[in-house]
């Protein structure tokens, strides 16, 4: 099964280090995040790689091929290499290229990649966003629903303090950065070829705008509940955050081997 990691974006909330820098590229603990993302689908058996391209495309072209070692395979383009990583003792991965344009949506990148896909079900994923999802247990529930996609949902933390408060505005609770009741999208999606029916190639073909709401009004998608670790990396402060983690041992990413 393919695994398609949506890299191409240009992390302007990270314009700090993106400037210089695509996002899927910036280390944690020396490591790409991206080379992160890979690896733990590589626990779980899933090595074959489709990454589309956009912003500094070259870039995490040229670190794959300069970076560990590298073949082309039989492919018209050279855009599918085998990797065999320095950094983790993996088995090697197929990455496949392909440049989907700077300033296209997630949906349209998607769409782009299609061929790619040879039509059947594949893994989809952030770029930025590290968890310590099962990945067998995610594609056993998406079996079991017999839905389009699934997405893994997960709780956050909210970062401002809530409060609660009387009719007459008098504050009778707070609570410090709770944990939220609803679920958001964290990613780490099983998806089925039916999807690409619902994505365009149009540069604003957005993935979480009216594909995913078409696939709820329509019933096919479904949700599976993450309990575990989980932590995007959107802001400067984030960044720093997994670096840290990193460095005091506590990367939940590398710690929780698969069940």
């Amino acid at each position: 099964m393919k695994t398609v990691i949506l890299c191409g974006g240009r992390g302007i909330r990270l314009q700090e280090e993106t400037v210089r820098t695509p996002k899927p590229l910036l280390h944690i603990g020396g490591i790409p995040i991206l080379c992160h993302i890979m690896q733990w689908y590589a626990r779980y058996g899933l090595t074959d790689f489709v990454l589309p391209l956009g912003y500094m495309g070259n870039a995490i072209r040229d670190y794959f091929m300069c970076n560990g070692n590298a073949d082309n395979i039989s492919d018209e383009k050279n855009e599918t290499i085998t990797y065999q990583s320095q950094k983790f003792a993996t088995p090697a991965w197929t990455i496949s290229f392909c440049d989907t344009g700077e300033n296209t949506g997630k949906g349209a990148r998607i769409k782009k990649v299609a061929h790619l896909l040879n039509n059947e079900r594949f893994m989809l994923t952030y770029g930025d966003g590290l968890a310590n999802v099962n990945l067998h247990a995610l594609l056993q529930h998406h079996t079991a629903s017999q839905l389009t996609t699934t997405f893994t949902g997960i709780r956050t933390f909210s970062r401002y303090g809530m409060a609660r408060f009387d009719a007459q505005d008098n504050i009778v609770a707070w609570e410090e950065k709770p944990l939220l009741p609803d679920f958001i999208n964290g990613g780490f999606f099983v998806c089925e070829p039916e999807l690409l029916d619902y994505l365009d190639t149009t540069p604003f073909c957005e993935l979480e705008a009216q594909p995913m709401e078409r696939l709820a009004a329509h019933g096919k998608l479904g949700m599976y509940r993450h309990t575990g670790a989980w932590q995007c990396m959107d802001t400067y402060r984030d960044y720093q955050y997994l670096n840290d983690l990193w460095s005091r041992g506590k990367a939940f990413w590398l710690r929780h081997a698969p069940c």
